[in-house]
This record gives structure tokens, sequence and C-alpha cells, in this order.
């Protein structure tokens, strides 16, 4: 996992300075400003997409961890994401009794990097099309490009497509998506 972190800051570092500093501001995600001077939790509290997913990290007892230094790279899940689990699953998971599996699926969707949409493209083509993405929580993700777009399937064959990417935070960066990667069972 060091070496892909290293390898996902050193990618992520030489396209920022082959960019230069003219970013584009960051998007709005789920009606809302997000601000590079925030930390992730922060933005994605702000976001009314994303009420889940913070009841969740909530609950999961990750706020202190994703308001720290980082970096982390979070593929974030819309309330419509986890709403397409099988009835009940949310519920579920957000039970105290149930905090380990609830972590377990959280830290699925985060990766120990600040890793832009361009490197995460630039890793997939220098890996002939695809590119192992292992998460924190142990999960290995499978990175592709498809129109255009960045999609990232789990362990169990579930896809995801990045609907909203590189939104800045202070601490990292967040890929909105449209599905709950799951972690295998």
């Amino acid at each position: 996992m060091f070496k892909l972190a290293i390898r996902f800051a050193a990618c992520a570092t030489a396209i920022a300075i082959a960019a230069g500093s003219a970013y584009a501001a960051n998007p709005k995600v789920g009606g809302a400003a997000m601000y590079e001077d925030k930390n992730i939790v922060e933005n994605a509290m702000n976001s009314k997409d994303h009420t889940t997913l913070v009841a969740a990290v909530k609950a999961a007892g990750l706020v202190e961890t994703l308001q720290g230094k980082g970096p982390f790279t979070v593929f974030a899940p819309t309330n419509e994401a986890f709403a397409a689990l099988p009835k009940g699953t949310v519920d579920t998971l957000l039970k105290p009794e149930n905090k380990a599996q609830l972590t377990k699926v959280l830290t699925c969707h985060v990766v120990a990097a600040n890793t832009m949409s361009t490197a995460i493209e630039k890793m997939i083509k220098d890996d002939k099309g695809t590119h192992d993405v292992k998460t924190v929580g142990g999960c290995v993700l499978k990175a592709k490009e498809s129109m255009g777009k960045i999609t990232l399937t789990d362990e169990n064959g579930n896809v995801a497509h990045v609907t909203i990417a590189d939104v800045k935070q202070s601490n990292g960066v967040i890929h909105v998506i449209d599905k709950v990667l799951l972690p295998k069972m």
C-alpha cells in the first residue's frame, strides 16, 4: 500500500507541476460550494447529496480520521447510491453492533493519497486499461476509463462511475460516485 501511495503521490505531483497553478474552481456538490481550505468532512456535511455518507462516517467513528491531515482520496457515494443497496442494508450497517462492517465498507472508498482524475487516468493508461487501486480498507478496486469517465469495479463486480471528479479539499480530494463499493463478503 505504501508503494501505491508513493506512486499516486508521484503521479499527482508530476501532473500538478505540468499543469502549473491554473486550476479550475471546485465544482459544486449537492448544491453546495466546496472549499479547498475545508477538509473532507466539513465539505461533505454541506452536500445535500451526501447526508447518508456523513451519517455513516459518524456512525463508524471516522470523522476525526477524515478531518485529519491525510492526504486522502475519497470516492464518495451519493444518497442515491446508498438507496440502491438492498432494502434495509443502510439501516443495518448504521447499527452500533455493525460498526466494524460499516467501517470496512467506508474504508473501501478511501485511498491514502491525494489523487486527481488526471493521475488516475494516467495510471489506467500506463497499466494498459485497468489499474488496481488499493484502499485503506484492504479492498482492491479496478479503475478503468469508459467514454471519457473513470469507473471503479469492486471485488464483487459492482461498477461505480465517477460523476463529479476532482473536488479539492484541504486534506485530499473527493470524487463523487454513483454506487456504493463493497468489500468481498
